[in-house]
């Protein structure tokens, strides 16, 4: 979508533009001559105002709804604002401390992408979305301990220093001998390996009858391998919260959309793809409408951006959807700041 140049606005035309954008993000209605003429920013009249306003509209920045004499952005509107207007307000100190305070709580991985997901979308309003990384570290160690008579408590420590738990059904015969036996045995097997790597290798040498383990070590690795693999199948590519965020006021009038936009939502594996293109540029991206073909029916926008590991390489994308009057300057430093604070957690 191409928007006019900025510079083909006169001064007025530009500062109006702006004033109609930053009250429609800011109340979800349009805003009318009225409303602008009681500005102290504008020093027009009334005729005047309507005069820039009609100019805005024929050059499709903004629309008149047919219910309302006030104007709202059009898509190509609110793009050459987020482009070119926009003044984005950081995060202050109070929303980054609490921002890095809940994501650097210890913890498996995977509760930290809950809580990223949960916390882009209490400080946008909206609804916030995290793509699991697709990158799995490389196993340093594997321990397993008795939980109790019947639990195995698995734990993978990556080379990176990522530690999992995961706990495991333990076979009624397992003694304390055949818990330290799979220790060694997974830790050999898999050392230097991803899970996957790991699983399918020793899947492979305990089919062939090559391993040294006891009936009771190997039933207890069997289950482990079956587990994980699960885990790993099961494992969802995307995490979204706050869905209910999408549907307040302004929203239930155009029901539809929002049907329609959370109808997306449960393709998970659609939105991904979308989410990948914010990885694929290495950099911020905004959606805005039907700038993207999967939210064109709902009219919505996304502001993704990647996170990365201690060492600068992308390891997934995060991100917020919601209606296309989100408040973008607030919202993009607020993602920024996440995938930089998320990225922490990962070596």
């Amino acid at each position: 979508m191409n928007s006019p140049p900025l510079t083909d606005l006169s001064d007025r035309a530009r500062e109006i533009f702006r004033l109609v954008v930053e009250g429609y993000l800011d109340s979800g209605a349009p805003v009318g001559s009225k409303a602008l003429s009681g500005d102290a920013r504008v020093n027009l009249s009334p005729a005047s105002i309507r005069n820039v306003l009609a100019d805005l509209e024929a050059r499709g920045l903004l629309a008149a709804p047919h219910t309302s004499a006030g104007r709202m952005p059009t898509e190509t509107g609110l793009r050459l604002f987020v482009d070119a207007m926009m003044q984005v307000a950081e995060p202050t100190r109070e929303e980054r401390e609490a921002i890095e305070q809940r994501l650097g709580e210890p913890g498996p991985i995977e509760r930290a992408l809950e809580e990223t997901s949960a916390l882009l979308s209490d400080l946008s309003g909206a609804a916030g979305m995290v793509m699991v990384p697709t990158r799995e570290p490389r196993l340093a160690q594997v321990s397993l301990t008795a939980l109790d008579a019947q639990r195995v408590l698995a734990v993978l420590v990556g080379e990176d220093g990522h530690i999992e738990n995961r706990i495991l059904a333990m076979p009624p015969d397992a003694l304390g001998t055949s818990l330290e036996q799979a220790s060694n045995y997974l830790t050999a097997r898999s050392s230097g390996r991803t899970l996957a790597e790991a699983a399918g290798a020793m899947e492979k040498e305990i089919a062939s009858g090559r391993s040294a383990l006891d009936e009771a070590s190997r039933d207890l690795v069997q289950r482990g391998i079956a587990t994980w693999s699960e885990d790993a199948t099961n494992r969802p590519v995307l995490i979204v919260r706050g869905q209910s965020n999408l549907l307040d006021e302004t929203a239930l009038g155009d029901i539809e959309r929002v049907r329609s936009l959370l109808d997306d939502l449960e393709s998970k594996q659609s939105v991904a793809t979308l989410l990948e293109r914010a990885r694929q540029a290495d950099a911020m991206r905004i959606f805005i409408g039907s700038e993207n073909r999967l939210f064109s029916l709902s009219g919505s926008s996304v502001i993704a951006s990647p996170y990365r590991d201690r060492e600068g390489r992308v390891v997934g994308v995060l991100g917020v959807i919601g209606p296309t009057r989100l408040n973008y300057a607030r919202v993009v430093p607020m993602v920024d700041f996440t995938a930089r604070s998320l990225g922490k957690r990962f070596g």
